[in-house]
């Protein structure tokens, strides 16, 4: 394995991660920028509601792209046993 192949496989690896984070991470994000929002204008300042509802929104994230995530770990695996073969 040379220098391009290792190089090519941290890419591929880097935007695997970024790819099945992504949702995640973005509803996650959406769900405590609107609960504070939310915060804010009623001057509630309690945390846990903060919490829970990003615990529960990537939860329910999890659970719709799940399937989809799973899938695009397989084709990285598969991706990386192919390279490892084909050696």
């Amino acid at each position: 394995m040379d220098q391009s192949q290792i190089s090519a496989v941290i890419t591929d690896a880097v935007l695997t991660i970024l790819t099945v984070a992504a949702p995640m991470l973005l509803v996650g994000l959406v769900a405590g920028l609107i609960i504070s929002i939310l915060q804010a204008t009623t001057q509630i300042n309690e945390q846990t509601i903060v919490f829970v509802t990003k615990i529960l929104s990537v939860f329910i994230t999890l659970i719709l792209f799940g399937s989809w995530m799973l899938q695009r770990l397989q084709e990285f695996t598969m991706r990386i046993f192919d390279m490892w073969t084909g050696l």
